[in-house]
């Protein structure tokens, strides 16, 4: 995908968990379409110094940041040196996450805590940073129509009930809530807060359930679309969430899933 440079030209970027999977590609397209990065990672600094060379090399702005984003004075540590280097923030993308899987009765306390405190509390805290700083310097007319945008990254999960990943489940229903009730009180100061919710993507988080063609067969029964996404499909939407062109859409989840929404199950009656 070709994305024009002058689409988010002087605009300020964070992905967090931006260094593997639908982060990365994420942190690739908005570099691509002129935004200077900031690429949080939690462990892999090889990995986000990679990319940051990568962009650079393209004539790209980007720096690496290490945080865990369920650890408030990581994040606004991440958020201080954002801005040293950086001067604000015009777009947040809430991606950092993870899974704890377990039977419900199996599942411990400490794989519930871990799960809600990266996936939903971490968005929160980026979240809440991000506005304080778009509420502050409010909208730059020659950078954006908006004061800030905000993209939390969900799953098909926040609408469909998944088994034996409980925690994951309801942090992501969690995030749904949270970024409409931030889209309802922050709108009227023009920040635009909306969702992505992946389907199907393939990346290292699942791994297992693509990687084999039983795997991936079993997987595609789940898709309409017959064929399973890529970290590119979603780094497109968030592009578009973080431009202009997206100025009228605010507290709105785009699912993005090849179809796997539309209870497949029932294509035959049932």
């Amino acid at each position: 995908m070709v994305y024009s440079p002058y689409l988010l030209k002087g605009q300020k970027a964070l992905v967090t968990g931006g260094s593997s999977g639908i982060g990365e590609g994420v942190v690739r397209a908005l570099a691509a379409a002129g935004a200077s990065v900031v690429v949080n990672y939690h462990s892999d600094s090889e990995a986000a110094e990679k990319i940051v060379d990568e962009i650079k090399l393209a004539n790209g702005e980007a720096i690496a940041f290490q945080a865990d984003v369920s650890q408030e004075d990581d994040v606004q540590a991440m958020f201080a040196k954002m801005f040293q280097e950086f001067g604000t923030i015009d777009i947040l993308v809430n991606n950092a996450g993870l899974q704890k899987d377990s039977s419900f009765v199996d599942m411990t306390l400490d794989q519930w805590n871990l799960v809600i405190s990266v996936n939903l509390t971490g968005q929160f805290l980026c979240a809440r940073e991000a506005a304080k700083e778009f509420l502050r310097r409010g909208v730059q007319p020659r950078i954006s129509c908006a004061a800030g945008k905000i993209i939390c990254m969900s799953s098909v999960h926040q609408l469909i009930p998944w088994a034996g990943h409980v925690n994951y489940a309801t942090s992501k229903g969690g995030i749904d809530m949270m970024m409409r009730s931030i889209a309802q009180e922050l709108a009227p100061q023009k920040i635009r807060v909306n969702s992505i919710a992946p389907g199907a993507i393939k990346t290292p988080i699942n791994k297992s359930a693509w990687d084999t063609p039983e795997a991936e067969a079993k997987l595609l029964q789940l898709i309409p679309a017959n064929r399973i996404g890529n970290t590119e499909d979603i780094a497109k939407a968030a592009v578009w969430l973080a431009s202009d062109d997206s100025d009228y859409v605010n507290g709105t989840t785009l699912y993005v899933d090849g179809g796997m929404t539309l209870y497949p199950g029932f294509a035959t009656g049932g």
